[in-house]
């Protein structure tokens, strides 16, 4: 797509929260919104992957039925004890990588980017070369574990004899690739805490939180304060009531999907109303 316009979907990465962007997709979806490129990072690999296999109305479903299987396959399943020893055992994570690998076996209905219906990339963190690594080609599955590699829960993905972990540690919301591919329309889904000041750590455990919040919202107002002359770009709402607050501490927490799914879809939808976009994603 590299310098032709069109419309591009990014998805950025959250955890859990990335139900969220399902709903956003649905609104795109109801308004006649089709991307010509999308962009994802961790959970929004998985999210992107299955949207440019199938860029249909029907791919939300699927989506949602991916989100309830995430839940009822318990990915992130296991005791204290087990997550403890799987620890102790592999000194790097808690959680084994194969849950995850055989629900999006079973989830995409394509083994390689070539095979999508519409052009999608998503991005790692190298740990060999401490660098973004973009993957566009080639097998799909190991591009999309490797961008979801969260470090701590789960294991660094090998490819081609590199490692890499999750592409939230180096482009959290990859506008700027997609400009840098050609979109004229960018419509960013994100996970509802980008629109929200941060304050002063006052808990040991929001220490991380707000400093990795920091790097990924100034890569992410960086590349929106550099888009060349003739881009748009929509920030979707996420519907969130309230700040997520430590929401992405409880990584194992499915509980809330549906409704996260839910309000996501009525904020987009009435967002896109609200700014008259057409079915051609011009204002």
């Amino acid at each position: 797509m590299t310098g032709t316009g069109g419309t591009a979907f990014v998805l950025g990465g959250g955890g859990v929260l990335g139900a969220a962007e399902v709903g956003m997709l649905q609104a795109l979806a109801e308004a006649g919104i089709r991307p010509d490129l999308v962009v994802g990072t961790s959970v929004g690999a998985i999210n992107g992957a299955l949207v440019a296999a199938d860029p249909t109305p029907g791919a939300v479903d699927r989506l949602r039925g991916v989100w309830e299987e995430l839940a009822s396959r318990r990915v992130f399943a296991g005791s204290v004890i087990g997550r403890v020893g799987t620890l102790v055992r592999t000194r790097t994570h808690l959680h084994p990588r194969e849950p995850l690998r055989e629900l999006l076996e079973d989830a995409l209905p394509v083994g390689t980017f070539a095979e999508l219906a519409v052009p999608f990339q998503c991005v790692a963190a190298s740990i060999e070369r401490a660098a973004e690594h973009w993957f566009a080609d080639g097998p799909l599955l190991d591009a999309v574990l490797a961008s979801c590699a969260v470090p701590g829960l789960l294991p660094a993905v090998e490819v081609d004899g590199e490692h890499y972990l999750d592409g939230g540690l180096v482009h959290s919301i990859p506008v700027g690739r997609a400009v840098a591919l050609g979109a004229d329309t960018v419509y960013v889904l994100h996970v509802g805490r980008i629109d929200r000041p941060l304050r002063p750590p006052t808990r040991p455990w929001e220490v991380a939180t707000v400093a990795f919040e920091i790097a990924r919202r100034h890569r992410f107002a960086a590349d929106l304060a550099t888009l060349p002359e003739g881009v748009t770009v929509h920030v979707l709402p996420a519907g969130d009531p309230a700040p997520p607050g430590a929401a992405n501490l409880r990584y194992r927490d499915f509980s809330g999907v549906s409704a996260r799914i839910d309000r996501a879809h009525v904020a987009a939808r009435d967002h896109l109303a609200r700014i008259g976009v057409s079915r051609d994603g011009g204002a």
